[in-house]
C-alpha cells in the first residue's frame, strides 16, 4: 500500500525508483498508467489531468482518456509480455496500426527502424522463443518506442533476465537517456541508477523515504537508505 507519494518528471528527466522487494515500486510505477487504481490523487501527462477516479470509472470518456495515457506512457514489463505467436516485427508493428492508425506498410518501416535502434535488425522475422532474454526485452523496449511515447515506464526491466544478459538490456536504455528520453526506472542495478539518472527514490513500507539527485546514493541521510545500500557493498 502506498502512503501520501509522489513524483515529478520533466522532459529528459531520468527518475530511479530503488528500495527492497515489497517496499511499493512496482505498485507505484504501475499506478502511473492506470495498471493499478490508485485510491487518491492523479496523474497529469501532456497537461492533462487523469484524476484517480477515472481508473475506476466505467464511464466509456473516461476509459478513453485513460487510453490516451497509455498512449502517452510507454510501459516496460519485468516478463517481456510479447506475443508469442507473432515475430518479433509483428509484436512492434501492432500497437501503431491498432492504436495510432498507421498503415501496415508505416508501422511495419517504423518496427524495423526501432529494432535496428535496439539492435536487433537481424532478429526480425524470429519469434520469442527463438530469441534470448535480453532479446526478447529488446524488443519490448522497441514496442514501446514504436508508439512514440512522451514518457516511458520500466518495471525493472532486467530482474527476469539471466546475470549475463543484463549488460545489454541496460546499454539500451542508457542510450535512450543519452538521448533525452523521459523515463522512469524501478531498478536493483544500483550502478545503473548512479550513472543514469537524474533524480533517485528510495521508497520503503509504500512511502519516500529520501530523494535526490543520485549522489543521495553516495552520502545518504537515512538509517534506512544505508541499511538498504549496505547489501551491495558487502
Amino acid at each position: 500500500m502506498l502512503h501520501g507519494i509522489d513524483l515529478w518528471a520533466g522532459r529528459g528527466d531520468v527518475v530511479t525508483l530503488i528500495g527492497a522487494s515489497g517496499s511499493g515500486k512496482s505498485t507505484f510505477i504501475r499506478c502511473l498508467n492506470f495498471l493499478e487504481q490508485p485510491d487518491a490523487g492523479e496523474v497529469i501527462a501532456g497537461g492533462e489531468v487523469f484524476p484517480a477516479t477515472a481508473g475506476r470509472s466505467r464511464r466509456r470518456a473516461d476509459r478513453m482518456r485513460i487510453d490516451r495515457l497509455r498512449t502517452r506512457v510507454g510501459m516496460v514489463f519485468q516478463s517481456f509480455n510479447l506475443w508469442p505467436h507473432r515475430t518479433a516485427l509483428a509484436n512492434v508493428a501492432e500497437g501503431p496500426m491498432l492504436v495510432l492508425g498507421l498503415s501496415r506498410t508505416e508501422a511495419t518501416d517504423r518496427a524495423r527502424h526501432y529494432l535496428g535502434k535496439v539492435g536487433l535488425a537481424d532478429r526480425t522475422d524470429h519469434y520469442p522463443s527463438q530469441l534470448s532474454g535480453g532479446q526478447q526485452q529488446r524488443v519490448a523496449i522497441a514496442r514501446a518506442l514504436a508508439m512514440d511515447p512522451e514518457a516511458i515506464l520500466f518495471d525493472e526491466p532486467t530482474s527476469a533476465l539471466d546475470p549475463e544478459l543484463v549488460g545489454e538490456v541496460l546499454s539500451v536504455i542508457a542510450d535512450l537517456a543519452s538521448e533525452g528520453r523521459t523515463m522512469v526506472i524501478v531498478t536493483h542495478e544500483m550502478s545503473f541508477a548512479r550513472d543514469v539518472s537524474t533524480q533517485t527514490l528510495f521508497l520503503a513500507r509504500g512511502t519516500i523515504i529520501e530523494r535526490g539527485p543520485p549522489a543521495i546514493m553516495d552520502s545518504p541521510t537515512t538509517p534506512e537508505l544505508q541499511n538498504f545500500l549496505s547489501r551491495f557493498s558487502r
